[in-house]
């Protein structure tokens, strides 16, 4: 019931939102404004009645679920004893990876050597570590953000820059699907800071790409993976060849105590 509570929520917002008033619903249903009152307040809908409600408002009920999801409070950062824990079991980290990118149980016990008992172990230790909520029948709502960062400096950042990273960049990136673009020149702080910016920008691009790309069966979808990296740099040759500022003559004073 908790549920229906949270899409009936949802639905009153949206209807607000579009100055849609329970007069003007009624109107457009055949029923009076009291009637359309006591159906929200007693959360009485029929499947039929919801059904009609959304039409009229151009919505799906996927839509109403989206919508209520997104008011969701997920983890956008995970604690140092939830990444130590991924990274003590590979199998562990996988199952977080691809539950976080949409998979369902059985696609992934198909796909990778996971069988139904061990899957069912894994749930469970990802459920005691708060990363997701095992509900019945293996269903799972997932408690962190699709997109959460993980600890600057932390057990898995490092295991990135030891491991992912290094296997990830010794490619040619001429393959189908591949592409990598190294540019380099002379920035301002201000030039810096509108590229840290696109660069946001376009992670919240892929972000929703994946997430629309959910819904998708695994065989229709890749695996994928981006680096957006920019920082102050000098490559160490070009580095060594600057001209090193003239010593100080012997002797000489700055500054004198008096």
């Amino acid at each position: 019931m908790a549920q229906v509570g949270l899409l009936v929520g949802e639905l009153k917002r949206y209807m607000k939102a579009q100055g849609i008033t329970y007069a003007k619903l009624g109107k457009q249903l055949g029923l009076s404004e009291s009637s359309i009152k006591r159906l929200f307040a007693r959360q009485s809908f029929s499947l039929q009645r919801l059904e009609q409600i959304l039409n009229l408002l151009g919505l799906e009920i996927a839509d109403l679920v989206a919508m209520m999801n997104e008011r969701r409070e997920f983890l956008t950062e995970l604690t140092p004893e939830q990444e130590e824990a991924l990274l003590a079991d590979p199998k562990l980290l996988l199952m977080t990876y691809l539950l976080v990118n949409g998979w369902t149980l059985p696609a992934i016990t198909s796909t990778f050597a996971i069988d139904g008992a061990e899957a069912e172990r894994l749930l469970i230790r990802l459920h005691r570590a708060r990363i997701i909520e095992l509900l019945p029948f293996n269903r799972v709502k997932l408690l962190t953000a699709r997109n959460f960062t993980w600890r600057k400096n932390g057990a898995v950042q490092r295991f990135f820059v030891r491991e992912v990273q290094r296997e990830f960049l010794d490619s040619s990136f001429a393959g189908p699907g591949e592409h990598l673009r190294f540019v380099a020149g002379l920035l301002s702080r201000t030039s810096l800071a509108q590229l840290t910016q696109s660069i946001d920008r376009l992670a919240r691009e892929f972000d929703e790409l994946a997430r629309r790309d959910a819904s998708l069966p695994p065989a229709e979808r890749q695996s994928c993976s981006a680096v957006f990296a920019l920082r102050p740099w000098e490559f160490s040759m070009f580095a060594a060849l600057r001209r090193k500022p003239p010593a100080a003559p012997a002797g000489s004073q700055t500054s004198q105590v008096r």
